[in-house]
């Protein structure tokens, strides 16, 4: 079964219950909360607690931000508190925000998260098993703990752990560590096939694990309206979007993928120059159709699943939240028709 997602509103934490339980009584299987201008984990406490059957996870959390063992003491409580339904998605971000923003070390991302992820399931298997802490990576270490520190065992200690990224080296420790890879909205089905599986079963293979068991969840750009003005207001919105994301280096290999390099550096160089307005217009068509689905209703419920089932994904979302003033019933149908496709 394909699940259908929903990011979180950046709403204030005493409005998220109530979104949550929107979100449960529509349909959506997964709700989903963003490091952005708010922490990812506090909304969570309020949906674990608002909410019966939704499950619940940071897409993403920056892992670099915290202490193996703070991310693990959270995800250990929300899991707790929840029954279970907490998934808990990891991204390294880039070496300008953790350094400069989080004030965090960054050197080698994809070992480091790595050896984080190693480290997350040594402190859980103390909390659940009483191990005596034992990890000695690379770059984390986890061997002291007394019973004042440990919260002990829970009925649900097996904390699904997902990690995000665009490119083969962050996708092959995905595919060392990870139960599931959260894809970038900046993908296409293509790329996916070609470039992202390859490189998790690479990295699976390191440790004789089985790539085609992780779960990969999609966020999609899409492009709606009831009028043309409408519509080509949300196709400006996507474009600028992905003309942001397209200037920046770490997306390089998804643009060489459809031959958009040129593109790439033009729209680098407009991005240093500061002329953002010009930078939509860049973007080629062939590339937004590549990014973006297209629908009203019920009809985007289908397209949405139709991306899910030619990237071969369990799970998707659209790359934005439900508006405060759409009716439910709107949402209803589309999440409606996604699970009849």
């Amino acid at each position: 079964m394909t699940h259908f997602d929903v990011g979180l509103r950046d709403i204030p934490l005493k409005e998220v219950a109530a979104e949550a339980q929107r979100y449960e009584a529509i349909g959506f299987d997964t709700v989903w909360s963003f490091e952005t201008a708010r922490d990812p984990f506090l909304p969570l406490t309020q949906v674990a607690m608002a909410t019966e059957r939704l499950r619940f996870g940071t897409n993403i959390a920056v892992a670099f931000a915290r202490s193996p063992f703070v991310t693990a003491q959270l995800a250990w409580e929300l899991q707790a508190m929840s029954g279970g339904r907490m998934v808990l998605g990891l991204g390294t971000q880039v070496r300008a925000h953790v350094e400069r923003r989080f004030s965090m070390q960054f050197d080698h991302p994809a070992a480091r998260v790595t050896d984080y992820i190693d480290t997350l399931r040594a402190v859980w298997r103390t909390f659940q098993d009483g191990d005596k802490p034992s990890h000695r990576g690379p770059f984390y270490q986890f061997t002291a703990i007394n019973d004042f520190f440990n919260p002990g065992p829970i009925e649900h200690p097996e904390i699904p752990v997902y990690l995000a990224g665009v490119n083969e080296r962050m996708c092959q420790a995905a595919g060392e560590v990870a139960d599931g890879f959260q894809v970038h909205p900046m993908h296409s089905p293509g790329y996916i096939n070609d470039v992202v599986r390859p490189s998790l079963r690479e990295g699976a293979a390191k440790r004789g694990r089985d790539a085609d068991a992780m779960i990969l969840h999609i966020p999609v750009f899409a492009i709606s309206g009831e009028t043309e003005a409408e519509r080509m207001e949300g196709e400006m919105s996507v474009r600028r979007q992905v003309a942001f994301y397209a200037s920046t280096p770490s997306y390089r290999r998804f643009l060489e993928y459809h031959d958009c390099m040129g593109v790439a550096k033009e729209l680098s160089a407009l991005m240093r120059r500061g002329d953002v307005q010009s930078m939509p217009r860049l973007v080629p068509d062939a590339l937004m159709a590549a990014v973006a689905v297209h629908g009203n209703g019920a009809a985007l419920g289908r397209a949405l699943k139709a991306r899910c089932r030619a990237a071969g994904v369990q799970s998707g979302s659209l790359y934005r939240s439900i508006m405060p003033d759409t009716p439910a019933g709107e949402w209803q149908g589309v999440v409606n028709a996604f699970k009849a496709a």
